[in-house]
């Protein structure tokens, strides 16, 4: 089967692209009728301005039809490739561009892709063109944007956030890109498809792509897509997650919460989502430690040590097998009663050595000091002796009422008689 030169040479996705505004699947909070962004395209009036949000969810797609909308000239750099001097030469072109009459004083549109790849001096060779109108300038990002561009270039840019696509916005860009390639997809696969690309477009239209090339056309001339070969296209699942991006902080912020929360399903979910997309089970295992401790802490203290035999197991062990202490561990810990009281404590403490009075140790506490009256705790009743500890003494450590905390707090009452 012989393809012509624009399948061979372009792929599926960006022949895909939105062509007008009621091609675009999704974002209808940018790109619904009346909206903001939809006004400005509409008006072609846009200025510069910020996407950010998940891989394959538009926001290059949008960026592209604004240029093919504009009257500006365009110009499309990688800031993972760009280097200082290529910006600065697509600036002093935009400016001459701007100023000069034989360029008809033509502004420029720089679509800057992976923003957030340009450190701060790459960023600050951009703000005097922004500031001054020679370029209008559009950053794409994956990540959050107040993180990571300077807050002077950021207070120029209008911002815009992008969610992941639908599973119904997906089916759309499926069933028109089928119906391009004049393909059938079964329902089961087509479900599968949108399934496995995760709110991702451009991962959905790579797999299809892949099943509609190495289809043969049926008799009735259609390229028929079931669900095995669907699973052919797709060996393994995309997960969005970088080490260092906003999904990994998001992740692992859900996976300490739910433990916190005592939802073991979600808390071992979570896990699995870390494990599968690579996370180091040390950094995985650290989490369940502090969560042991801080939000379960003296409700069940043996939490602690089921945590740390599972860091010990995270430092000898591998994938597959490390994933079965860690998800025990994880279950123990989000089942057990929770108490913060200890992390409480400490807080208040540090909070008063940092602020608060002054105390010197008490002579009879120091070294030595049973020659100054101090008293062995173990030499009376219930190993317990009522004597000062602490200068002007405060209260730091408010107890709470699960677990064997409950069962402490009354044998501390029945020792000291209250």
């Amino acid at each position: 089967m012989e393809l012509d030169e624009e399948q061979t040479t372009i792929p599926l996705a960006a022949r895909q692209a939105p062509k007008t505004l009621e091609d675009f699947a999704g974002q209808p909070h940018l790109l619904g009728p009346g909206k903001m962004l939809r006004r400005l395209l509409e008006a072609d009036m846009i200025k510069s301005a910020v996407f950010f949000g998940p891989p394959g969810c538009g926001k290059t797609a949008t960026a592209r039809y604004i240029a093919s909308r504009t009257q500006a000239y365009t110009v499309e750099l990688n800031a993972a490739a760009a280097g200082v001097a290529d910006i600065k030469k697509v600036l002093a072109e935009a400016r001459d561009r701007a100023r000069t009459p034989t360029f008809d004083q033509k502004r420029t549109l720089v679509i800057l892709d992976e923003i957030h790849h340009f450190n701060k001096t790459q960023q600050d060779v951009l703000l005097p063109s922004v500031e001054k109108g020679d370029i209008i300038l559009i950053g794409i990002t994956t990540e959050n944007p107040y993180f990571y561009i300077n807050t002077a270039l950021l207070s120029r840019f209008s911002v815009f956030e992008f969610k992941a696509l639908a599973d119904a916005d997906l089916l759309k860009i499926l069933t028109r890109a089928a119906e391009k390639e004049k393909a059938q997809i079964d329902d089961d696969a087509a479900e599968y498809f949108i399934t496995q690309a995760n709110g991702d477009s451009r991962k959905m239209l790579n797999a299809a792509e892949l099943a509609f090339v190495t289809t043969q056309p049926g008799k009735d001339n259609l390229k028929h897509i079931d669900l095995n070969t669907a699973k052919e296209c797709i060996q393994r699942r995309h997960l969005n997650y970088d080490k260092k991006g906003d999904e990994h902080y998001d992740i692992i912020s859900a996976f300490i919460k739910s433990m916190r929360g005592s939802d073991p399903d979600a808390a071992v979910y979570w896990l699995a989502r870390m494990l599968e997309s690579g996370e180091d089970p040390r950094f995985i295992a650290r989490r369940i430690l502090i969560c042991a401790s801080e939000d379960v802490g003296l409700a069940e203290p043996a939490a602690l040590m089921i945590a740390q035999a599972a860091f010990n197991a995270a430092e000898v062990l591998g994938m597959p097998e490390v994933r079965i202490p860690l998800a025990h561990a994880a279950i123990y810990v989000a089942c057990c009663p929770k108490s913060n009281s200890a992390y409480n404590a400490v807080n208040a403490a540090l909070q008063e050595v940092r602020e608060g009075k002054y105390r010197p140790v008490p002579d009879h506490l120091r070294s030595g000091g049973k020659n100054r009256g101090y008293k062995y705790a173990h030499e009376f009743p219930n190993h317990y002796v009522k004597q000062l500890y602490m200068p002007s003494p405060v209260r730091f450590f408010e107890p709470g009422t699960l677990g064997k905390e409950a069962a402490l707090i009354e044998r501390l009452k029945k020792i000291k008689g209250e």
